[in-house]
């Protein structure tokens, strides 16, 4: 592996940039709550910060800790969950809520070991919430990271399709000793990964460290490595699947099983697509042969 620029060096150029540069994002801010900065978390990934930040605000003014939302039946939090996408994230979140009361008195643990045994809890999200909520210093490494880290230091325009025990090491070389500058610099290389080191368009001329990136200097080599695909969606499962669920989220009552079947003629997909629903815990059949989210009451 090409070895990266000098660590001390990167620090200066990316922290400088990123303390020009960075978005103002709510859970950014001084005053966001472990609760807000974990719950962010969980709706970033796979998500677009724009979508994210709306429904995040709705959902801290209606659960501003854990004990509200584990009071709450686990089909409001999909429900609330919207149109973000994946919506198993909510349910862990309802799960991670409720383990957070019963065994952490009610609050967000502090240690990413303790965060990492939350139901549905990655290492990513664990290290994340350690770093940016308690200033822990460990290893937070994301797509964007791995992009930026990829392109300055080994001279690849995009990291292997999944994390290698070589990025990791590289990551971890390059965290800061003190923890706070740590902590900045693990969501100062998200941020120039996510503003200029971009997937398809990198800003190359935007970038603090043009001038160390091997990528940039070996004249932006093409991948070589196995075809990046864009995700189908028209037609897909994961289509229907979200037509379902906004049906039974818009609904205060239960809804009967030919409403749903009207949404696809692929009686055999829409089956398929119903059965992992109710699989996955996001939906909840009756006896009657109606359909409503997890735990939510039937309107009188």
């Amino acid at each position: 592996m090409t070895s990266a620029p000098a660590p001390p060096l990167l620090h200066e150029r990316v922290l400088d940039w990123y303390a020009e540069n960075a978005r103002e994002l709510p859970w950014r801010a001084p005053d966001a709550t472990p609760w807000g900065i974990f719950v962010s978390e969980a709706m970033l990934q796979q998500t677009p910060v724009a979508r994210v930040e709306p429904v995040w605000r709705e959902w801290l003014l209606r659960w501003p800790s854990p004990a509200d939302l584990a009071a709450e039946p686990a089909g409001e939090a999909v429900r609330a969950w919207g149109r973000l996408g994946y919506p198993r994230r909510a349910l862990r979140l309802h799960a991670a809520a409720a383990v957070m009361v019963t065994r952490h008195g009610g609050r967000v643990p502090d240690t990413e070991a303790e965060l990492l045994a939350l139901p549905g809890v990655g290492t990513y999200t664990a290290a994340a919430v350690a770093t940016f909520a308690f200033g822990e210093r460990t290893t937070v490494v994301d797509t964007n990271v791995r992009r930026v880290l990829a392109r300055v230091a080994t001279a690849r325009e995009h990291a292997a399709p999944s994390t290698t025990r070589a990025e990791l090491d590289l990551a971890t070389g390059l965290v800061p000793e003190e923890p706070a500058r740590a902590r900045t610099w693990s969501v100062a290389v998200m941020e120039l990964g996510a503003l200029v080191c971009t997937a398809r368009l990198p800003r190359c001329e935007a970038c603090p460290v043009r001038d160390l990136c091997a990528w940039r200097l070996a004249g932006r080599p093409a991948h070589d490595g196995p075809p990046r695909r864009g995700q189908a969606w028209h037609g897909t499962d994961r289509q229907l699947r979200g037509k379902l669920l906004a049906v039974l989220r818009d609904s205060d009552a239960p809804v009967a099983r030919e409403t749903l079947e009207s949404l696809s003629d692929n009686a055999i997909q829409r089956e398929r697509c119903l059965d992992s629903l109710v699989a996955d815990g996001l939906v909840e059949p009756l006896v009657d042969g109606r359909f409503r989210l997890p735990g939510t009451r039937e309107a009188p």
